[in-house]
């Protein structure tokens, strides 16, 4: 069914539903021009019970990769051979992604841009972002979840690997991650306001999955973030192993870590990571060159600590304070 045709609901009452593949537009929060903010919502029920798993992409509208890995998945499944319930989320946040920005867009001349994944559960009344939340969250989410995977990207301008994270006292959580099979892993005991930490204090195990970097298509990123989404659903016991597509192997041993540490740039201009995605770096190896207007080096940048390359800037533009390199370290 075209989005266009799909009924529009306030609530997902997903234990009503019949077997099938379902499509609907949920209605999150009218604008300033009085039309609703509309998310597609696919819900795949499979004939036989079993666990309900919700997969979410596009809490930040500029992390597009996520969005292409659930709507592969649902490209994918077959109602007919689910033992459970599938509802993907493939569109979070329609203003930042129209915006091709990160935030939630308002249309209150007197309000800025909200990150939507640290105001979770929202507020009924709130600030805008608030409430669209707080709708989402009671009328779509909660109580429609077993299990849930939020998918994510780096933002603009940088990138990551296929990168996890669970928080390790949650066995279902690290469960999951692993299934997926990531090049790297954080032990995340989670933030305020973010959707993976509510998920968890609701008894809902969750894992945030990055896929790549933000505002750009990474189809092979995305193929083994889909691969090991189905590894996910076999874990489960929603459905039956399908062979792993050539290159999309699960990574058997990743990169494990409990913190990050964020090398910046302490200066304008243009700069060139000398590093790899994943890569072991020691301690005070050079991870970054920055050049002045002229193209002359201007400084080199180099580890303050031992660890794995989490995450480089594409976008060699610079300025300072911004990201140059990222480390995942124990």
């Amino acid at each position: 069914m075209p989005f266009q045709s799909a009924p529009i609901i306030d609530r997902l009452q997903l234990d009503s539903l019949p077997a099938g593949r379902h499509t609907f537009r949920f209605e999150a929060l009218a604008n300033g021009i009085g039309q609703s903010w509309l998310v597609p919502v696919l819900v795949y029920r499979g004939s036989e019970s079993g666990p309900r798993v919700m997969v979410t992409a596009g809490v930040h509208g500029d992390e597009l990769n996520g969005v292409l890995t659930a709507q592969q998945l649902g490209r994918e499944l077959d109602y007919r051979s689910l033992r459970g319930t599938v509802v993907l989320v493939p569109g979070l946040n329609p203003s930042g992604m129209l915006a091709r920005h990160r935030d939630f867009m308002p249309t209150d001349p007197d309000s800025s841009s909200f990150n939507f994944n640290r105001l979770f559960p929202g507020r009924e009344q709130g600030n805008s972002a608030e409430r669209y939340l707080h709708r989402l969250w009671h009328g779509l989410l909660k109580g429609n979840a077993d299990y849930a995977i939020d998918l994510h990207t780096q933002t603009r301008g940088a990138r990551y690997p296929l990168f996890a994270f669970a928080d390790y006292r949650i066995p279902a959580a690290l469960a999951m991650a692993r299934a997926v099979g990531p090049d790297c892993l954080q032990d995340d005991p989670g933030e305020p306001g973010v959707l993976e930490t509510v998920w968890n204090q609701h008894d809902v195990p969750c894992i945030t999955l990055e896929v790549g970097g933000g505002s750009i298509a990474e189809r092979h990123t995305v193929q083994r973030a889909v691969a090991g989404l189905h590894r996910v659903l076999h874990q489960l016991g929603l459905t039956e192993a399908r062979p792993t597509p050539e290159g999309c192997e699960p990574v058997s041993v990743p990169a494990e870590g409990r913190a990050t540490t964020t090398i910046r740039a302490e200066l304008g201009g243009l700069a060139l990571p000398q590093v790899a995605l994943g890569q072991a770096v020691a301690l005070g190896q050079l991870v970054a060159i920055q050049y002045d207007a002229f193209g002359a080096e201007a400084r080199h940048y180099h580890a303050p600590i031992a660890g794995w390359v989490l995450s480089i800037n594409d976008d060699p533009m610079r300025e300072p304070g911004t990201l140059l390199v990222r480390l995942l370290h124990n």
